[in-house]
């Protein structure tokens, strides 16, 4: 039975240990986080200056332009893409 409590009292002193290093890595967790809010909230913040020459675009009308401009293009260089498709036949690299 002795064997028994040595066991016990063995695994309750790494348990105690266990339980104070976490609670020194939480207290050193908890300092650090301190000095980052103060670090953040001595940082001026950052303005926000609107203009009156500013406009507002939305996200999907860039894509929508860019889609326009690339048809345009591709109408523009159609000839041209078919007389590379020959070009680009023999302009292939080959690894080996």
């Amino acid at each position: 039975m002795s064997n028994r409590v040595e066991e016990l009292e063995s695994t309750v002193r790494e348990l105690r240990a266990a339980v104070d290093g976490l609670t020194e890595e939480l207290v050193e967790t908890r300092e650090r986080l301190r000095q980052l809010e103060e670090q953040r909230a001595a940082e001026p913040e950052p303005e926000v200056v609107e203009s009156a020459h500013a406009e507002h675009v939305d996200a999907e009308a860039p894509a929508d332009a860019d889609g326009d401009a690339q048809a345009e293009a591709d109408e523009e260089s159609g000839d041209e893409a078919e007389a590379d498709d020959d070009a680009d036949d023999t302009d292939e690299i080959i690894v080996a």
